[in-house]
């Protein structure tokens, strides 16, 4: 998993039971790996709130490990049968988490962790049943969950009413083997890791497809068994120096890869500057 919050890129690191955390604006690199009560066994995904806590998705835990903006311990929640939380969003006054165990994303309350809902709801069969729930995104209200198990992405709405989907399961564009990470930007793009693939496709609000990049790992820009992405509107002026000077630099993507020399990819998204 991979967030951003202000200057910050945190990157969960299984194999360290922790995060890296790298610091833009001082250029430094820092790992993250608490103990006592706050320990880490598995950090597969994590985010940030507005006050800068940190809330880790641990699937050996089978919880959902929060601690606060200096890095102590705060809290641990999660059901005590049928968690495994895969991934974590906060929107709004709610924290949201994939719960792959229970093909469900599980809503709780930002201030006293108490589960409120799930989302969507519903048994086997029914329209909208997510068979395996491995990544969250939240946008204009909108939830994205990425289902490896349906080979597709499912959207609903904020509130748990289920919308339609993209993708399904094939090898031709458009489609997907393995899909993991989701991100939308402001735009209402959607972007989708394919482990499978080692690509990211991009999708507009409709569930067409735009176009994709990455592929196989074969130098710099490609992926090897990518695993998240996050959009960033922050920070572009680390960035900027590194795009030809006639485009301007909107928004930035982070892929991570979980083999290969290239851990973390960042590209870019650029437009034209206006002719003079």
């Amino acid at each position: 998993g991979v967030t951003v919050h202000r200057e910050k890129v945190y990157i969960c690191d299984t194999g360290i039971g922790g995060l890296e955390v790298l610091d833009l604006s001082r250029g430094s690199f820092e790992y993250f790996v608490p103990g006592g009560k706050g320990q880490l066994q598995l950090p597969i995904n994590c985010c940030l709130d507005q006050r800068g806590n940190l809330y880790v998705a641990d699937a050996n835990r089978k919880q959902i490990v929060v601690f606060d903006s200096e890095g102590s311990y705060l809290q641990a929640f999660g059901e005590p049968e049928g968690f495994k939380p895969t991934d974590v969003a906060v929107y709004g006054d709610r924290i949201m988490v994939a719960n792959v165990q229970d093909h469900a994303v599980y809503v709780y309350g930002l201030d006293d962790y108490q589960l409120i809902e799930k989302i969507p709801g519903i048994a086997s069969g029914e329209e909208g049943f997510i068979r395996q729930s491995t990544n969250i995104a939240l946008s204009h209200d909108l939830l994205y969950v990425s289902d490896m198990g349906d080979f597709n992405v499912k959207k609903y709405s904020a509130q748990g009413s289920y919308l339609g989907v993209v993708g399904g399961y094939g090898n031709q564009a458009g489609r997907f083997t393995r899909p993991k990470g989701v991100a939308v930007d402001r735009e209402g793009n959607l972007f989708v890791v394919d482990a499978a693939f080692e690509n990211v496709q991009i999708f507009n609000g409709n569930g067409d497809l735009l176009m994709h990049f990455g592929g196989s790992y074969g130098g710099p820009g490609a992926m090897w068994l990518p695993a998240a992405v996050e959009i960033s509107y922050e920070n572009l002026s680390y960035f900027q120096a590194y795009v030809d000077e006639s485009f301007e630099l909107k928004y930035l993507i982070f892929v991570t890869n979980q083999y290969g020399p290239a851990k973390v990819n960042v590209y870019g998204r650029v437009e034209e500057k206006p002719a003079i």
